[in-house]
């Protein structure tokens, strides 16, 4: 059985799972290719997907040198070869293990994952991480599988479900169309995957940012931990970096760490 994620830490945490439980798949295919953001009528291969990723990821390295830059750079080479693995899985016809959430990176990756299966006759099951995990008394609340305790990856397996070739043809249709749309964004709303305007969240700023200084980390946090959204703390900042452009909002304290800046919402 291989476990598939579309989350570098979702695929990291399920790494950790299998050396530490029983239970789970031989190995772990990683397709973190974050397709509920920008053009999803190229490749997911193209240089146009692999250099927004590095934007993406050369986001989170505050003071990133030249190597730490060309390290990133290199993730193209390492995807290619996740999906060579893949492709290779389906040749010899094993079992596959979707892991996906209603996370929109996650489960815009599954979606365009079943537009690779349509003929695939193997095996294929999906566990949907649920709303919350009850531990005790308690409920826990998780944005993407990268939040899970190893053991909570075999506790959840009873939630895995055959799927039937009928699903994965109408997810594979689903991503066409969302191909065809070809929105900037892509939202779940009301558990449907639409696409939106890059303005769709836009309002969580508006939320948490008033006239009163306020730190932009402090911004972010907010928006992330309260509204579990499973989107980017980058996708907010590249919003914030725009209307800082456009002077909507205002530097009242700069910084070379970017979420160390204090900003506030200028006047109309």
């Amino acid at each position: 059985m291989i476990e598939i994620l579309f989350g570098e830490s979702d695929a990291g945490a399920m790494k950790y799972a299998l050396k530490h439980e029983k239970g789970l798949g031989s190995d772990v295919i990683c397709l973190p290719f974050m397709l509920d953001i920008g053009d999803i009528s190229q490749p997911v291969l193209s240089k146009y997907r692999r250099d927004l990723i590095y934007k993406m990821l050369y986001h989170y390295q505050w003071g990133a040198d030249e190597e730490m830059s060309a390290e990133l750079r290199s993730l193209g080479g390492k995807y290619s070869r996740e999906l060579t693995r893949l492709k290779s899985c389906l040749k010899n016809g094993e079992p596959l293990r979707i892991w996906y959430s209603d996370a929109p990176y996650s489960i815009c990756g599954m979606m365009w994952l079943c537009g690779k299966l349509r003929r695939y006759r193997g095996e294929v099951y999906a566990v949907k991480l649920p709303n919350f995990i009850v531990k005790g008394e308690t409920a826990v609340e998780h944005s993407g599988w990268g939040e899970v305790e190893p053991r909570e990856f075999t506790e959840l397996l009873p939630l895995q479900r055959r799927l039937t070739q009928i699903e994965i043809v109408m997810n594979a249709v689903r991503w066409d169309a969302l191909k065809r749309g070809n929105s900037s964004l892509r939202a779940v709303v009301n558990g449907s995957v639409i696409g939106v305007s890059d303005s769709f969240y836009d309002f969580l700023i508006w939320k948490y940012l008033g006239k009163e200084p306020r730190r932009e980390v402090e911004i972010i946090a907010s928006i992330i931990s309260q509204n579990r959204l499973g989107m980017s703390d980058w996708w907010f900042a590249d919003r914030i970096d725009r209307y800082i452009k456009s002077g909507r909002i205002g530097i009242v304290k700069d910084s070379d760490k970017k979420y160390e800046r204090v900003l506030r919402l200028n006047e109309n």
